[in-house]
């Protein structure tokens, strides 16, 4: 085997694979008798595309700056789509799992992530977003007070980019394949990110990748191969629950994974090529949009 075709095998193959069995189940679930989700728009062919390309943008997005692309998904399929909120939540972190993996794959065969630390920020992520998602229950019936909470979660992520987008802040240029720090530290982390990932059900990358850089001074490209790679149990365990609770439109979801899939893969071949500063003011502008259509919403203003 020559090394072109050993590199291909090893960095694409898995990912492939990963896509014909999302294919294979999104056809299933198009076709099946299975009853559609309440409240759910009906799937049509022009809105089955859209959900492939907002997957895949979401993918490539995260794939470049360590994040699962939830953020992307879940104002796109909630406001513009018209899914309900706890069901856009469930959906876009059950789509999110696929982009972990596929993401997370691709970083792993670059050695772009710390395996040791992943697997503690991953571990003690798992406890957290138990407890999330049983605190996720008991605010899904109170639409309003959820849409405040999700606000505020992107406020952060929004503040970040611009920051760092519009001023070209420089991160901590670390070298090395390592993340410093203690293994309690990064257990408190993942504990966190994963609460945060049950109760809004973004994935965490928002919160990890500043957090793994500025506050355990880690580089810049194994933050973000770690940052995806810690997602994929948070994610796993959270889209599961939200699965089995019945806050997840299936069909929905894998045409949001397919496109993940994709774009997790060609933004984590491109990430050491691309300078994302301009890429981070765009996406940290669209944020904070975002942001104040939540919060405005929990307080009866209607922002378009």
């Amino acid at each position: 085997m020559n090394t072109w075709t050993h590199r291909l095998s090893t960095n694409y193959l898995p990912s492939a694979l990963l896509l014909l069995a999302v294919t294979l189940l999104a056809i299933w679930s198009l076709t099946s008798t299975i009853p559609q989700d309440v409240g759910v728009p009906i799937i049509t062919i022009p809105r089955g595309i859209a959900l492939v390309c907002v997957g895949f943008v979401a993918g490539v997005l995260g794939g470049l700056i360590g994040t699962g692309g939830c953020s992307v998904m879940l104002p796109v399929i909630h406001f513009w789509m018209g899914y309900p909120a706890p069901t856009a939540i469930g959906t876009t972190l059950f789509a999110v799992i696929f982009t972990a993996i596929s993401g997370g794959i691709g970083h792993l065969a670059r050695k772009n992530l710390d395996v040791r630390a992943t697997a503690w920020l991953g571990g003690t992520g798992i406890v957290g977003v138990v407890a999330g998602s049983y605190l996720f229950t008991l605010l899904s019936s109170h639409a309003n007070l959820l849409n405040l909470i999700l606000g505020l979660a992107f406020l952060w992520p929004a503040v970040r980019m611009i920051w760092e987008g519009a001023l070209h802040a420089k991160k901590p240029q670390q070298e090395g394949s390592t993340v410093p720090g203690p293994a309690w530290g990064w257990a408190l982390m993942g504990l966190f990110v994963g609460v945060l990932t049950g109760i809004v059900g973004l994935g965490g990358g928002y919160v990890l990748v500043p957090g793994l850089i500025y506050l355990f001074g880690a580089p810049v490209y194994v933050t973000m191969g770690t940052s995806l790679a810690t997602m994929i149990p948070l994610a796993v365990v959270g889209g599961g629950i939200k699965l089995v609770q019945g806050y997840v439109a299936v069909s929905s979801g894998l045409l949001l994974a397919g496109g993940t899939i994709v774009g997790a893969q060609l933004g984590a071949a491109i990430i050491k090529r691309f300078k994302p500063t301009t890429l981070k003011l765009i996406f940290g502008l669209y944020f904070l949009y975002v942001s104040i259509k939540f919060i405005a919403g929990y307080f009866g203003i209607a922002v378009w």
